[in-house]
């Protein structure tokens, strides 16, 4: 029993020289592994008579457990250096305030489009959705538009690329959501009332105008709807969209191919210090087509004209979103970045208004 105090002193010390936990490891696997000597010495047991097993076992019992208990406390001590080693080295004062993280940006065309839904959803309008890449029947033909006006043109609309002897209809990039109106229509029937945002495509590049853009458009089919409900309609998006008490719209007469009759719509505004003011004001804006649906268009759209009627109406989202926010170049809706965009106001959950008037 003697020579194991050595060999205990031998193990605590080589414990208490162990310089980091990779060298804990080693002492643990060379004195208490499979291989490991008080390991070995335990299976010794074994050829003793049962008076030397049972003190020299009881001797290396206590051994092993002072041994694994030395290097929990050591490896336990070496941590709590090592953590407080990287305290002082990457000291945090926790008391300071946290650092600002910035919102996500929404969109002003995404922003717009969800604030007309909501108000158009409140009149009892569905959302209907169609394919950007048109038929020329969906595109043209179904909404009474003659083969030879200008809008077929290729210097007007994209036409889809044809290889030589592909025979199919030709198909563009829709120039408009209205052909969402003939599909909606095909899918439901009458009566329906939809309103159908989304991009359009047009040969036009200016200070109001993008070869991309965005429109949402109206229709509403049932027995008796007249021009009445359509001025009513009109009204109340503008008060809710404007966010003003009261609005003064004025029709004109127009010629759209797939309403009869057309009106261009004016809404009363004034520009008194550069600033437009919806609502009041002796000066007039135009901001959207509309009519009473052409029977040629009930026809297409599957609907029967002798029994039914109905308005539509078509605006620019791109457009109205300037009138609201102030903006006055369409093309920083693209060429823009977040800076631009906080400028004009537009951060998440945040809704920017009207009040106080816009700049011009």
């Amino acid at each position: 029993m003697d020579d194991l105090t050595p060999l205990r002193q031998q193990w605590l010390d080589r414990i208490n020289s162990a310089a980091d936990p990779a060298q804990i490891e080693e002492v643990r696997l060379a004195a208490l592994g499979k291989k490991g000597e008080i390991s070995l010495k335990m299976r010794e047991l074994g050829k003793m008579t049962p008076e030397e097993r049972q003190t020299t076992g009881r001797v290396l019992n206590e051994i092993r457990d002072e041994i694994d208990a030395a290097l929990r406390a050591r490896k336990l001590s070496l941590e709590d250096a090592a953590l407080d080693a990287r305290l002082k080295d990457e000291w945090l004062d926790v008391t300071l305030p946290g650092r600002p993280r910035r919102q996500g940006i929404i969109h002003p065309i995404s922003q717009v489009t969800d604030e007309i839904t909501a108000i158009f959803a409140d009149m009892g309008f569905a959302v209907a959705e169609g394919p950007q890449v048109e038929s020329d029947w969906y595109n043209f033909d179904a909404l009474n538009i003659a083969p030879e006006h200008p809008a077929r043109q290729e210097h007007d609309t994209f036409f889809m690329h044809r290889a030589p002897g592909d025979d199919r209809p030709p198909h563009v990039l829709r120039t408009h959501t209205s052909p969402v109106q003939i599909r909606a229509m095909q899918a439901q029937g009458a009566p329906i009332r939809v309103i159908a945002p989304g991009r359009v495509y047009r040969m036009d590049m200016d200070q109001t105008h993008t070869p991309m853009f965005h429109q949402i458009e109206g229709l509403a089919i049932d027995r008796d709807i007249s021009m009445a409900q359509l001025k009513w309609t009109l009204e109340e998006f503008c008060r809710a969209f404007f966010e003003v008490p009261s609005v003064e719209l004025r029709f004109r007469a127009s010629h759209f191919p797939f309403t009869e009759p057309s009106a261009e719509v004016d809404i009363r505004c004034s520009w008194e210090g550069g600033q437009l003011k919806i609502g009041e004001g002796n000066s007039w804006l135009e901001i959207l087509g509309s009519g009473m649906v052409h029977p040629n268009v009930l026809r297409d759209g599957g609907v029967d004209p002798d029994q039914w009627q109905g308005f539509a109406f078509g605006m620019g989202i791109d457009r109205i979103a300037m009138l609201k926010y102030g903006i006055p170049d369409l093309r920083a809706f693209f060429e823009s970045d977040l800076r631009w965009l906080r400028h004009y106001g537009f951060a998440a959950g945040d809704v920017p208004t009207i009040a106080g008037g816009l700049s011009r």
